[in-house]
């Protein structure tokens, strides 16, 4: 069925190289730069600073909005933004290109030396220009777009989003951002007619207009109610995110841009607009709802750090790979790394519902490296245990813990806190069962002989005790021969000779499939025949430096079918896949569990805590369960 007109975007089919469409306007202003030997403060180089800056205003009210350790309070809709969402509000600066247009236009229209940088009348001008034709314009358009077949075909898409974004304000149909353009243009059009336009007037009501849009759409009250209070009279003037959810919730009701006045006027006031308001304004500060399951993950590196959904959110709902944009963003992200490892404790990342749970991670502000110094080890642990006492304080169920925040030179897998704190609530659950029951689903029945490095850290120690348990011959690279044999003695007295120290890697040239727990170097790589596969639980994975061999991912598991809210990708996983650390906190939550989950892995639980994790829909992710699917 062909679409209607003017509802998609003339360039949609462009993808990234839409920005392509700026190069008139940039092209116009490098011109100038290279006749009059500096940049020359025309109108083609004031809209280019002019939408730079609405750009970034509209990226720092989503950022504000993601920010769940900020607005959690004060969020209006307690639901996440799953990734259907984000997708369908990814091209959201699409206005942006448009009106770039529109001004081009204009720049050939109206030459810069004729025009002041202020004027004090032209801002009086604007005001009642936008109060006395852009708001009531604005308001019956709007009444109109509601209706019938412009419903179905144009506005519809803007109320499909679950909850209010700053974007979704500008998820519209290319028809309503024209409408909009002109509403826009009004008030900045007639003050030129007038003779009062000035530059920084335009500006600035672009700017407040944006502001304003954003807030509306924000899902966050952040106007106090106490301000209706002291001037009731505002109630009518300026609109707030409560306000305008209503529209969303019940569609035939608040249809005001800006100023509520004009539903009064036209009798489509929501009657529970400033009750619902208050209610919402007099939670801010609480903590609001309890998760019941908490993962308490870690900083990799500097740029990982920016797949936070609060940077950027399109890239923070694909798995995260280095990209060239973010060189630019590095140094301001280590000046707030430094500041929140300086001031910081733990705070709210993201969050999903499952099975009517709600399912938060919480971030300890180090980077990967500081957990390998000896120095930083006191100050790390003592962040992870504020962190699972205010778990315990608030009533969470279950904290998992994430792959450094276990480390058994760190703190024994978190024996150190269960230790510290016998009368816990909260059930402390490092998640390396799973993590073991996924690496060894991945070892195929037919396989006689692994080779394992990280042969005595705790997964390893379970891996190599579980395959012998299968008659399947271990060689475990230790140097430690105290560590091996203790191991050794661990396992059922026939199975004990399948476990076989190894002091070099050249012991591993004949073996095809490596369990790797260790980070590897290219070179000890090269000591694997042709064709082997790497298995591997080590963080960072190895590189994958063998062109003639396989490797697999990360352990790691896709959540239930029926998760809602979920809208990034943790680290470098698919969209709803998890550290199987994650995943086996999860299943510890939802099995009811109520035991500690600390310190090294009993092996007779592997396939009790696999067979759990399959049962509440869990399902496993690597490269060898793909082959195994095809």
């Amino acid at each position: 069925m062909a679409a209607a007109l003017l509802s998609t975007w003339p360039w949609e089919s462009l993808g990234l190289y839409k920005y392509v469409l700026y190069g008139p306007l940039v092209g116009k202003v490098l011109y100038s730069r290279y006749q009059e030997g500096y940049m020359k403060p025309d109108w083609c180089f004031c809209l280019v600073v002019i939408w730079y800056i609405r750009q970034i205003v509209n990226m720092l009210w989503a950022a504000f909005v993601n920010m769940m350790f900020l607005s959690k309070s004060i969020r209006i809709n307690k639901q996440g933004y799953g990734f259907k969402q984000v997708d369908s509000e990814w091209d959201w600066d699409n206005f942006l290109i448009l009106q770039a247009m529109i001004g081009s236009l204009a720049c050939s229209i109206l030459p810069m030396e004729s025009i002041p940088i202020w004027n004090s009348k032209g801002l009086l001008w604007m005001l009642v220009l936008h109060v006395g034709i852009s708001e009531p314009v604005y308001y019956c358009v709007h009444r109109l777009f509601h209706t019938g077949s412009l419903f179905t075909n144009y506005h519809s898409i803007h109320h499909s989003s679950p909850v209010l974004h700053p974007y979704t304000g500008l998820q519209l149909s290319f028809l309503e951002h024209l409408v909009l353009a002109l509403v826009t243009g009004i008030p900045i059009l007639g003050c030129f007619l007038l003779g009062y336009g000035s530059l920084l007037t335009t500006a600035g009501y672009l700017l407040v207009f944006d502001f304003l849009r954003c807030m509306g759409h924000s899902n966050t009250e952040i106007v106090p109610h106490q301000v209706f209070q002291t001037l009731p009279f505002l109630k009518y003037l300026i609109y707030t995110p409560t306000y305008h959810s209503l529209h969303h919730t019940e569609m035939e009701t608040n249809f005001c841009l800006f100023m509520p006045i004009f539903d009064a006027i036209g009798k489509t006031l929501n009657s529970k607009s400033w009750e619902l308001h208050k209610k919402i304004r007099s939670q801010a500060g609480k903590y609001g709802r309890v998760p019941d399951f908490v993962f308490l993950a870690h900083v990799v590196d500097v740029s990982s750090a920016m797949h936070a959904p609060f940077v950027f959110r399109t890239f923070a709902s694909l798995p995260y790979r280095f990209q060239a944009f973010l060189i630019p963003c590095w140094p301001i992200t280590f000046v707030v790394m430094l500041v929140m490892w300086a001031k910081a404790r733990t705070f709210g990342f993201t969050f999903y519902n499952l099975r009517g749970k709600l399912h938060e991670t919480w971030v300890v502000p180090r980077f990967g490296f500081q957990y390998f110094l000896p120095f930083a080890k006191e100050g790390i642990n003592k962040r992870i245990d504020e962190a699972i006492l205010r778990a315990d304080s608030l009533g969470v169920k279950v904290l998992s813990l994430a792959a450094l925040n276990k480390n058994e030179s760190l703190n024994g897998g978190g024996t150190l806190f269960v230790n510290k704190h016998p009368d816990l609530k909260v059930r402390v659950v490092h998640g390396n069962t799973l993590t073991a029951a996924v690496i060894l689903n991945e070892i195929g029945e037919e396989i006689e002989e692994v080779f394992l490095t990280g042969a005595t850290s705790k997964l390893g120690r379970a891996i190599a005790l579980y395959l012998c348990r299968r008659k399947v011959r271990v060689l475990m690279l230790t140097l430690s021969t105290e560590r091996f044999q203790k191991i050794q003695k661990e396992a059922p007295v026939d199975c004990q000779n399948y476990l076989v120290q190894v002091t070099k890697y050249q012991a591993a040239r004949s073996c095809k499939t490596w369990i790797v727990g260790k980070w590897i170097t290219p070179r000890e790589q090269s000591w694997a025949p042709r064709g082997a596969h790497f298995h591997q639980f080590v963080v960072p994975p190895i590189l994958s430096f063998r062109k003639d061999c396989t490797y697999g991912d990360l352990a790691a598991m896709r959540l239930p079918d029926d998760v809602e809210g979920l809208g990034s990708c943790e680290y470098t996983m698919d969209r709803g896949v998890v550290h199987a650390c994650h995943a086996g906190g999860v299943v510890h939550f939802l099995e009811g569990w109520t035991h500690h989950e600390v310190g090294a892995i009993d092996v007779d639980r592997i396939d009790l805590v696999w067979n759990a994790a399959m049962k509440h829909g869990l399902k496993p992710v690597s490269s060898i369960n793909k082959l195994k699917q095809t």
